[in-house]
């Protein structure tokens, strides 16, 4: 009989599997927060590996970049006082321009989501105009869901 310790660890390819999962998850979280980061090269790699179901990689991929991007949401929602302060992930300046957006198409701007560099502002400017939090998710996830797969229709493509 295996001791417990042995049944609960993880070795071989099942760990590097598990662990390439999570190292996906992770650069599509901190690609979707206000930390300059991307996560397209290592969703492409993990393609091309062909070691994980495509679907797979694109619902931890898009987990991932989605709950990052619900962090946003936050700062804008609860944390946006301390925007004059020096650790504030983004200027006042920026805050001020996505929200601009955010002011003209209303909550539609968030299919820009997915966007270099207005993407994550777009996201936290939703917080602080206090989009509700069921309508940003659904309307981020088909965003950011539909960038993960056609970038999959485009690497499969090789």
């Amino acid at each position: 009989m295996k001791s417990s310790s042995t049944i609960c660890t993880l070795t071989g390819p099942r760990a590097a599997e598990m662990m390439a999962l999570f190292g996906l998850f992770f650069a599509a979280f901190l690609a979707a927060t206000l930390i300059p980061a991307q996560s397209e090269a290592g969703l492409a790699g993990l393609i091309w590996a062909e070691e994980h179901p495509v679907w797979l990689l694109l619902v931890v991929a898009t987990l991932g970049n989605v709950l990052g991007s619900v962090v946003n949401w936050t700062f804008g929602r609860y944390l946006a006082h301390f925007s004059n302060r020096r650790w504030f992930p983004v200027s006042p300046k920026q805050i001020e321009r996505a929200s601009g957006w955010y002011r003209k198409w209303g909550f539609w701007s968030l299919l820009g989501s997915w966007l270099p560099i207005v993407g994550d502002p777009l996201t936290l400017a939703a917080g602080l105009m206090k989009e509700p939090l069921w309508r940003f998710l659904l309307i981020v996830t088909f965003a950011k869901g539909g960038r993960y797969i056609v970038l999959a229709m485009v690497v499969g493509c090789h």
